[in-house]
């Protein structure tokens, strides 16, 4: 495999963590600061074992981090960059 195609390859991998209406939800509230695993789970409305799997999804694509605060998972947003990616995709839907 090309040097480029794996690039694509793992930009592909990128863009499919960010396939879903709740893991979209998710990032977007992130970029308006820190929140925790179970205001994450109420923005949602599905429960939290279900929303554990999207986080996870979103961390181990290095989107999202976690840490621990007292007996709370405080989750923030690592690459704020993504709010490009809501912008680019917008500006399709606009003129599809």
């Amino acid at each position: 495999m090309t040097e480029v195609a794996r690039r694509f390859k793992q930009q592909a991998q990128v863009l499919k963590s960010l396939a879903h209406p709740a893991r979209l939800a998710i990032v977007d509230r992130l970029q308006k600061g820190p929140a925790t695993a179970g205001e994450l789970t109420r923005l949602v409305g599905s429960d939290q074992s279900t929303v554990s799997k999207h986080l996870s999804v979103l961390k181990a694509r290095g989107i999202v981090d976690d840490e621990r605060v007292g007996t709370a998972v405080v989750y923030t947003l690592l690459t704020p960059c993504v709010k490009d990616f809501f912008l680019c995709a917008c500006r399709v839907l606009k003129t599809a």
